[in-house]
């Protein structure tokens, strides 16, 4: 294995911690110390608990791991309304 080389694992948020960091449960029941990856910061990419998240995490430390995306949900939303469009209007 390469040294570049990361592990991927889908998982759920499960607790919000101070200074962005997250605790996640994976697929295979372990849970590892998160924080988002720079992209989903600078696209202001919100994680909430309960979010089905894609982590990666380096095979020497398998207790941290960044967030690198999160799945949309198929339910309804929090506020209530119709989901706004994806487009700009002029």
């Amino acid at each position: 294995m390469a040294k570049e080389d990361l592990v991927e694992f889908e998982g759920e948020v499960t607790e919000l911690l101070p200074e962005g960091r997250f605790r996640v449960r994976l697929e295979n029941d372990h849970e590892v110390l998160a924080y988002t990856a720079g992209k989903m910061k600078k696209h202001r990419i919100r994680s909430m608990v309960g979010d089905k998240v894609t982590v990666e995490m380096t095979p020497y430390d398998m207790d941290r791991a960044r967030i690198i995306f999160r799945h949309r949900d198929t339910g309804p939303r929090v506020g209530g309304g119709p989901a706004r469009p994806q487009f700009r209007k002029r």
